[in-house]
């Protein structure tokens, strides 16, 4: 489903950008150029003004505000990933590379990958590579309906899960990016699943919602306002010793989660990425190999203290 929304969307853009160039062009290239790149300036707006609410948030919070310098790094790399994630491999490429299962268990733990709002599994591509490179067994998972209640998306999981157990004969490790550490959550807790999974990596998962949440009016999104009453009623059923399984990774450059002590789970181990924003953290190069590194053996980043708010 967001495939196809957003090759709809890709193609618009293009048509727009043809017409303005062929409206404009003969005559005023550069304009015509100003107004066919019109919905990359637009891109560029709304992220600045969501680091400066970001921003604004995290002055109050435990976490070390960021630098100027990091802020600007931030969002450029996070137009980058979005155009890299929204217009090329979501919409044009999400199927290209399949899911891996071998035929006879390998001693390698599997892995299942579960995306955020608004994405597919074509934001795992880079991720479905290092993972057949080293021979972990991998499925990732599409959440459908895009706008439903996080629930909904149990049985998705539950299903990549068994599919990937029965490939290796080990509890999996599940990796999840934003939303999608709340949905492993769900899932957790409609199959009491502690013993089915070996560890949940989350990546800028709003554990406690996101400021930003308040301006959806889509039900999961509702669902990841602060302090939701969805959020309370799933951390009062929860075990606390389900914490423990849950590694949990944040930035003070988040420019969706925030303030940045949400994406903390209390109980977890917690690994701070100085920085990163919010869609470049589940393409960055620090995350992802730390965590195929913890896949392979000991953690490689030092867990940091746990955050209290």
């Amino acid at each position: 489903m967001i495939a196809r929304y957003q090759k709809i969307v890709l193609l618009s853009v293009l048509i727009y950008a043809a017409a303005c160039m062929a409206w404009w062009g003969p005559q005023r290239p550069w304009l015509a150029l100003w107004w066919a790149l019109l919905p990359l300036w637009m891109l560029c707006a709304v992220l600045a003004v969501e680091f400066a609410a970001m921003q604004r948030l995290n002055r109050s919070d435990r976490v070390s505000l960021a630098t100027a310098r990091q802020l600007l790094r931030a969002w450029l790399h996070e137009v980058g990933a979005a155009l890299r994630v929204f217009c090329w491999r979501q919409p044009l490429w999400s199927s290209s590379r399949p899911d891996w299962l071998p035929e006879q268990p390998n001693g390698r733990r599997g892995v299942v990958l579960v995306h955020g709002l608004m994405c597919n599994r074509g934001l795992w591509l880079p991720w479905l590579v290092r993972l057949r490179a080293a021979g972990h067994a991998h499925v990732a998972v599409n959440l459908e309906p895009v706008a439903a209640s996080i629930d909904t998306y149990v049985d998705a999981i539950e299903d990549a899960v068994q599919r990937v157990t029965s490939a290796t004969g080990l509890p999996p490790v599940l990796i999840c990016h934003s939303m999608g550490g709340l949905a492993a959550r769900a899932w957790l807790r409609a199959r009491s699943a502690d013993e089915r999974v070996h560890r949940v990596f989350t990546l800028g998962t709003p554990h406690s919602g996101t400021w930003l949440a308040r301006f959806s009016q889509l039900e999961n999104g509702r669902q990841m306002r602060m302090h939701s009453p969805w959020l309370q009623s799933l951390q009062a059923q929860e075990p606390l010793a389900r914490a423990r399984m849950f590694v949990c990774w944040y930035s003070n450059c988040d420019n969706i989660v925030f303030p940045a002590s949400v994406a903390a789970l209390p109980g977890a181990q917690h690994r701070f990425v100085s920085g990163v924003a919010h869609l470049h953290m589940a393409l960055s190069e620090q995350v992802m190999q730390s965590c195929l590194d913890e896949l392979a053996g000991p953690a490689a980043v030092q867990a940091q203290p746990a955050l209290t708010r």
